[in-house]
C-alpha cells in the first residue's frame, strides 16, 4: 500500500503492524510535495493499494488507469483514531472488495467494490 499525503503517517504505520507492506508518500524523496503523477506511477511500479482521500486519483484512475489500484477513504472528516480503528475493523472486507474490483471505497458504514474498468 502507499498512503497519500491527506492521510496520517500513524495509518501506514498501523496498516505496518497488521501485516502490510506499506509506505506513507512522507517516506518518498520529495516527501508530501510528490505530484500525483509520480505517487501513481510508484504505486503501479510496486503494485501497490493506492490508499487516498484525494478525488483526483479517483478521475485519473477512471480516465487512465493509473494507479491500478485504488482505495478511496470516503469518511468525511474522521479522526485518527477512529481511522485505524475503522481500518482495523474493515481490512478483511477492504482485501475481499480488491479480489471484485480495483476501486474500493472506505466508508464508516460499508466497504465498496467497484467493478474493474478498462480506460
Amino acid at each position: 500500500m502507499l498512503v497519500d499525503a491527506q492521510l496520517p503517517v500513524r495509518l501506514a504505520a498501523g496498516l505496518g503492524k497488521i501485516g502490510h507492506d506499506v509506505l506513507h508518500t512522507f517516506s518518498l524523496p520529495d516527501g508530501n510535495r510528490s505530484s500525483d503523477e509520480r505517487i501513481a506511477a510508484l504505486a503501479d511500479q510496486e503494485g501497490r493499494v493506492l490508499v487516498t482521500k484525494d478525488a483526483d486519483f479517483r478521475n485519473s484512475h477512471l480516465l487512465t488507469g493509473s494507479p491500478a489500484r485504488l482505495l478511496v477513504v470516503a469518511t468525511g472528516k474522521i479522526g485518527n483514531d477512529d481511522l485505524l480503528r475503522l481500518f482495523e475493523s474493515r481490512m478483511a472486507e477492504i482485501e475481499e472488495a480488491f479480489v471484485l474490483g480495483d476501486h474500493v471505497e472506505l466508508r464508516r458504514g460499508a466497504v465498496v467494490s467497484h467493478p474493474r474498468t478498462e480506460p
